[in-house]
């Protein structure tokens, strides 16, 4: 399979185009970081709509970290989402999961200290929350963050990203009130096979790119 998109930047022009026909009330954008923040600024400049970040980290079992139990994700009041059936057949307690998602909530802390200077998570109480990343490859991350943003009040939910497999997106659909994907390449292995460039992003890059979508220059 050959590379579709030259990098982050293009793909999230392409992206606002496919979002540029749409009506949405009271937008808010969110971006995974890091891959997302390019490709959500330019969406974001297309739509006039502000541009947050959402971070969602993993809830490792205690006797196997790499397993998830869950999602903690960040927002005004942030939210844990559980696996219950990994929960119950662990036996996880309440308490553990209270212990390992504040460990994590500590870690995202972190990163928006570092990234957008501790300012708080937008409210999304009565918006429509677009959430966007640079791709989607098994869904567990967007999920997660789906179910986070209508507890926190959100009245629509919408997915977009440049790339993602058919099956993911389809079980997105099943939770969003709409899933914008570009392409669903088959085989699909790798997000990073569909880039000519997908280098990482640094945290400089991340603060940089989230100052300027806040402070674009003037206009000539």
């Amino acid at each position: 399979m050959f590379p579709i998109f030259r990098d982050r930047v293009p793909a999230g022009g392409l992206l606002a185009e496919a979002l540029a026909g749409r009506s949405f009330e009271n937008a808010v954008e969110l971006a995974l970081p890091r891959g997302g923040v390019p490709v959500a600024m330019a969406v974001a400049e297309a739509l006039h709509a502000p541009l947050d970040l959402i971070l969602v980290r993993k809830l490792g079992a205690p006797t196997q970290p790499e397993l998830a139990v869950g999602a903690v994700v960040d927002g005004a009041q942030p939210e844990i989402v559980l696996n219950d059936a990994i929960v119950a057949e662990l036996g996880v307690s309440q308490a553990e999961i209270n212990r390992i998602a504040a460990r994590e909530l500590g870690v995202i802390a972190m990163r928006r200290q570092r990234w957008l200077s501790g300012r708080p998570p937008t409210s999304l109480a009565g918006c429509t929350a677009l959430i966007v990343d640079d791709g989607i490859a098994t869904g567990a991350t967007v999920r997660a963050a789906v179910h986070a943003v209508r507890r926190q009040g959100a009245v629509k939910v919408i997915v977009a990203t440049p790339v993602a497999p058919a099956e993911v997106v389809a079980g997105l659909a099943e939770i969003a009130d709409d899933v914008v994907v570009l392409e669903t390449p088959r085989p699909f292995h790798a997000i990073g096979r569909f880039y000519d460039d997908f280098s990482q992003l640094s945290d400089d890059d991340v603060t940089r790119m989230l100052a300027d979508a806040r402070h674009p220059p003037p206009v000539a």
